[in-house]
């Protein structure tokens, strides 16, 4: 029999609830544990984050957020498809090169660039926040 769902599918974190409101402008951003089980957006450039939020959702409730996998996100400054990527202040997604940006974590690839990126744009992107690594 068929499987109805084709391709691979994301990792998503299970019954993770947010102690920030999920607003239409922190769609598609990186976000970092804050608690047991909880998430608020990546402020800093060196935040650890944890994955993507998906969906809207209000304070402590829970929230869609994929760890693993392909995930639309937004920009923060101009991409291009390939390079490597890790959070900014407002938890858009930005080029990070290795060597120089020691103290940020690389989290994705850009996989997708639709038109010119510029900060808030939407890009595809790969993520792997399960284990994330320095671009040392």
């Amino acid at each position: 029999m068929p499987s109805a769902v084709y391709g691979q599918q994301p990792v998503k974190l299970t019954g993770v609830i947010t102690d920030t409101a999920i607003t239409t402008a922190l769609l598609f951003t990186f976000v970092k544990y804050s608690g047991d089980n909880k998430v608020t957006p990546c402020v800093a450039a060196t935040d650890v984050p944890c994955g993507v939020v998906q969906a809207l959702a209000s304070i402590n409730e829970p929230v869609e957020v994929v760890a693993l996998g392909e995930t639309q996100l937004q920009a923060g400054a101009s991409l291009s498809a390939g390079q490597l990527i890790g959070t900014n202040g407002s938890g858009q997604a930005v080029h990070l090169v290795p060597g120089t940006d020691t103290t940020k974590y690389v989290v994705g690839q850009v996989k997708r660039v639709v038109g010119g990126t510029t900060a808030g744009d939407f890009i595809t992107a790969t993520v792997d926040c399960m284990a994330p690594g320095r671009a040392a």
